[in-house]
């Protein structure tokens, strides 16, 4: 979980560049705003991680998390693709390209952890599920979750 504070704590970081930016390039022209709402967008998702991620216990589950890196992830691939189109007649700067580029690798790489961890804990509960009800069925309460002991006992009989 530190590694992702990390990570959102550049991600942030790159998100204080862009706003600069932005401000920039509205300066040259309307079409180099286009990119505030994208990282507007960004720096909401970015906040959301942020406060989850906070504190000892982790507030998020895995499958939320998920849902925040691809909502992440998707909103970087369309901010690359626009700074791509627009990096020179918009004037952004190589050193802001290439940090937002790096970011969204790492996003990426998060996402996949992140949607991985998902789907074993999805796993791993409807396991757990099968298992309750197995149990609730009477299948399963002996030791060490085997069918127990049925029929009778028989107690020895004369002296012991």
């Amino acid at each position: 979980m530190t590694r992702m504070r990390v990570t959102v704590a550049a991600l942030a970081g790159s998100l204080l560049g862009a706003t600069l930016l932005g401000g920039a390039a509205r300066a040259q022209g309307a079409d180099c705003s286009a990119i505030q709402k994208t990282l507007t967008e960004r720096k909401d998702i970015v906040g959301k991680v942020n406060s989850a991620s906070q504190g000892k216990k982790a507030k998020i589950t895995a499958a939320a998390a998920c849902t925040l890196f691809t909502k992440l992830q998707a909103n970087g691939t369309e901010g690359l693709k626009w700074i791509t189109a627009n990096k020179d007649w918009c004037s952004i700067p190589d050193s802001f390209v290439e940090g937002f580029k790096a970011d969204h690798g790492r996003v990426s790489t998060l996402r996949t952890k992140v949607c991985q961890a998902a789907v074993q804990q999805a796993a791993m509960e409807k396991k757990a599920r099968a298992m309750a009800a197995q149990q609730q069925q009477g299948g399963g309460g002996g030791l060490l979750g085997g069918p127990g002991l049925t029929g009778s006992f028989r107690v020895p009989q004369g002296a012991l």
